[in-house]
């Protein structure tokens, strides 16, 4: 398909003249002789790019019908033209987001030197919006309700700039979305996303794996390593389970973070670096501070902009919208029907306290396509989600347990490790992927959780 361009020029025999330049180009051109026209046009035609005089009659001037087109569309390419134009008018029309300016009389080779390169420009773009929309879409975060749309707002402020942000929530609740989010809607959208799993990478091995090393370094470094603030050069690192970074580890990300430069294990020199840092714990790092265990200097530098993801259990308006789209995620992942959940089934899902948020959602809609198909009804629900608290607690008196949160969250996770290694038939890496985890720190929980090898039969 030919490139559009729409010209708006009253002066006819200028508007002939261009119009038929650029036919012979090959583009489809559109000509009209008033500003007026030109917004009536444009939501019509959608052309890539425009030109547009300065000064044209009947209507709004060129420097107005910019602003209007550049309000409905800040990615149209506008070439100006003009005989008459001063440094003002530039100056002004520049900062309404001209592309460039073109001084009449008109040469045909600066005519189609500078719509080709306007063209460019708008194919650039579109391409650009096309990939944000696919990285949206991919890693979309589900629900209308007001904690989420509270977030969205947050993202929509912070994604275009280059300020540090600091998501925090519960375990499970979709802090890595947030942090895709805001790198899919940044300026920095196709440049690399990288993740690092603070809590899943051996303390002896967290530097080089930030930093990078250099070879001989260490024993085992037969050869360099590039980190993963370097891997991130031009656009983001999601540091997540950031509250369990070591102090050591934590000095020196904070002189990363204060310099903007980063040395590899083992070498001399610091290589400057453009990364913006996302951050996400499900620690009150605040708390972490008070009793010594991080850096408040650190947690100052990370947490400029703060976002709250809510746990599941606060944002139940959303569970419809996020069962539907579960159960149509793993119909896809399971090759099977996708599930379809009544009002009865959402209600018992709905009187569940889901400590394990989205996460232990998700695995239950994925267990329950494997073991079935058709409508899913409250009692196919009940004996998956037999020894979870209610989601309103009782008063603690006659008959009602005493158990602490954490004593009940921990009974939980423990319940939730068990049945994964049971489904992966003992094997931890598969239990790790069904948990959403790693094998590292799926090893780690079984340790604090003083669950072995011979208490579940895991194999290698």
């Amino acid at each position: 398909m030919s490139p559009r361009l729409l010209i708006v020029d009253d002066e006819a025999n200028l508007r002939r003249m261009l119009q038929a330049l650029l036919e012979d180009a090959g583009h489809e051109v559109r000509a009209v002789a008033s500003g007026a026209e030109a917004l009536a046009a444009v939501p019509a035609f959608d052309p890539e790019a425009v030109l547009l005089d300065l000064v044209i009659g009947g209507g709004p001037d060129g420097l107005a019908v910019l602003e209007q087109l550049k309000a409905g569309d800040p990615d149209l390419v506008v070439i100006m033209m003009s005989g008459k134009a001063t440094l003002a008018d530039a100056v002004r029309a520049t900062r309404l987001g001209a592309f460039q300016f073109l001084e009449k009389p008109l040469s045909p080779e600066s005519v189609l030197t500078t719509t080709r390169a306007a063209l460019e420009l708008a194919s650039a773009r579109a391409e650009t919006q096309a990939l944000r929309a696919a990285l949206t879409h991919d890693y979309e975060m589900v629900g209308g309700g007001p904690a989420m749309a509270a977030v969205r707002r947050l993202i929509t402020q912070v994604a275009p700039t280059t300020g540090r942000v600091l998501i925090t929530g519960e375990s499970g609740t979709g802090k890595e979305l947030v942090a895709r989010a805001i790198h899919a809607e940044s300026p920095r959208a196709l440049k690399p996303l990288v993740s690092v799993n603070c809590a899943a990478v051996p303390r002896e091995l967290l530097e080089s794996e930030l930093f990078g090393h250099e070879r001989g370094a260490f024993t085992g470094a037969v050869q360099r390593h590039i980190g993963k603030f370097e891997l991130a050069h031009g656009g983001t690192l999601f540091l997540d389970e950031v509250g369990e970074l070591e102090p050591a580890a934590q000095a020196k990300l904070l002189r990363v973070l204060e310099t903007g430069a980063v040395e590899r294990v083992g070498g001399t020199a610091a290589r400057a670096l453009d990364v913006r840092v996302v951050a996400a714990t499900n620690k009150t790092l605040d708390r972490e501070v008070k009793a010594g265990r991080f850096r408040a200097d650190l947690f100052f530098r990370l947490n400029v902009f703060p976002i709250h993801v809510a746990p599941l259990r606060d944002r139940l308006d959303d569970l419809p919208a996020l069962v539907e789209h579960l159960a149509a995620q793993a119909a896809a992942r399971c090759n099977r029907p996708p599930r379809n959940f009544g009002d009865t089934a959402l209600e018992r899902l709905r009187a569940h306290a889901w400590p394990g948020n989205i996460r232990e959602l998700a695995n239950l809609v994925e267990r329950l396509t494997i073991l079935g198909e058709g409508s899913v009804s409250a009692a196919e629900i009940e004996p998956m989600l037999a020894g979870g608290a209610p989601a309103t607690p009782k008063r603690v008196g006659a008959g009602a347990s005493t158990q602490s949160l954490s004593q009940a969250l921990e009974h939980y996770e423990r319940r939730l490790i068990r049945e994964a290694l049971d489904a992966a038939g003992g094997n931890l890496a598969e239990a790790a992927r069904r948990l959403d985890t790693d094998r590292a720190n799926l090893h780690r929980r079984m340790r604090r959780l003083g669950l072995s090898r011979s208490d579940t039969n895991v194999s290698e």
